[in-house]
């Protein structure tokens, strides 16, 4: 892909930026300063020391001898974003963006959240840098996940419930881009997800990362090769284009993107813009975005990450589904056998590890990317065990 295209947003035939001439100025204007401060030494060196002193990276990355032994096949490593403040991957774009909007002159920071976890982070990096929080979040979201909700406004966030459409997270991006729509002069929009126009997509994927940069490093120095797939889950796409993107260029290591096989956009979707943005998206008989459920509110969404689509086609990486039932078998299992209880999201990429890891040579690694931690889950799991 040309150095050019990319600059323009574009993964393939996918990516773009579809939207009102009003709102172009502005993601024009984010765009210029993004590729202009991302490359900066000042910034990046502030970018490290939050990201050091802040965050806690870098995080583990732990290998899951007792899941390993269980399992057969595969030595299984697990990279440990649940060990970041506030529990998931998220902060690392939140504290990268946030840098950002503060050089862009930006006051008042929006956001939408699904499982909550962007709320959080997001709402943390404002309390920090003391901006003012408004966290869009679908109102079937606020009732899954009403620690989340809490901790935002405990954090200092305003949250708004969204009730339009399905009450989820699709819905409450739809809010946030009306929102920067009116309020663009003095507002940054801090897009959670590897989605939305460009520059977003390349943005998210810019912060996130470091999470294979570090996981890369590690192997290298733990097994002395690269590792011959690396698992993540997909909703949006940002933990695992942050969790790929330094192995993109390394034809031996599988890609493995694992979705909810109630919302499967990467395995069933079809090209279509949506929120700005040209994906592969599940549509119903009338075109429009199809409703989508999955028990782990973040994956909740009908499209995709532009460069997530462009690897589907292109085949460089390969998308899965898990059920709900083997989603919370491994929930419980992986809280049992390693003393870590994961992320519902997160827990989709250890269950299909676990069809996955059987079938291949003991001699043989994989790195799954242990999204974030599941604390936000256990009263939702309690009830759905109970039932």
């Amino acid at each position: 892909m040309s150095q050019q295209l990319q600059q323009e947003g574009y993964f393939g035939e996918f990516g773009g930026s579809f939207v009102p001439p009003q709102l172009q100025e502005v993601m024009d204007y984010l765009s210029e300063q993004f590729y202009k401060f991302k490359d900066d030494p000042e910034f990046n060196e502030e970018l490290r020391y939050y990201l050091r002193e802040y965050v806690g990276r870098e995080s583990p990355l732990t290998y899951a001898q007792r899941l390993s032994d269980d399992w057969g096949g595969a030595k299984i490593y697990l990279k440990r974003e649940d060990l970041n403040h506030t529990g998931a991957h998220k902060i690392n774009n939140a504290i990268g963006q946030i840098l950002l909007a503060k050089r862009m002159g930006a006051k008042r920071i929006i956001a939408e959240t699904g499982a909550g976890q962007h709320g959080v982070a997001t709402a943390t990096a404002c309390a920090m840098f003391d901006m003012e929080c408004v966290i869009y979040m679908g109102a079937e979201d606020t009732r899954r996940q009403a620690l989340n909700v809490f901790r935002m406004e405990l954090l200092g966030a305003t949250v708004v419930p969204v009730n339009k459409g399905q009450g989820r997270l699709k819905d409450a991006v739809d809010e946030a881009l009306n929102d920067l729509v009116e309020n663009y002069q003095n507002t940054f929009y801090l897009l959670g997800s590897a989605v939305g126009p460009h520059p977003f997509p390349t943005m998210v994927k810019h912060f996130q990362s470091v999470i294979s940069e570090e996981s890369r490093r590690q192997i290298l120095e733990k097994e002395g090769r690269l590792p011959d797939a690396v698992i993540a889950c997909v909703g949006g796409g940002s933990n695992a284009i942050g969790a790929f993107a330094h192995y993109i260029d390394e034809p031996s290591v599988r890609l493995i993107g694992v979705e909810p096989d109630q919302a499967p956009t990467l395995t069933q979707g079809v090209p279509s813009v949506i929120h700005g943005f040209k994906c592969l998206v599940l549509l119903d008989e009338e075109g429009q975005p199809q409703k989508t459920y999955s028990i782990a509110a973040g994956l909740d969404y009908p499209g995709i990450g532009p460069e997530h689509s462009h690897l589907k086609v292109s085949g460089r990486a390969e998308y899965a589904t898990v059920t709900n039932e083997e989603v919370l078998e491994v929930f419980q299992e992986l809280s049992r056998t390693e003393g870590i209880i994961p992320a519902l999201e997160s827990a989709h990429a250890v269950a299909y590890a676990k069809k996955l890891a059987p079938t291949m040579h003991k001699d043989q690694i994989l790195i799954v990317n242990l999204s974030g931690r599941g604390d936000k889950d256990v009263e939702q799991v309690f009830q759905m065990l109970k039932k």
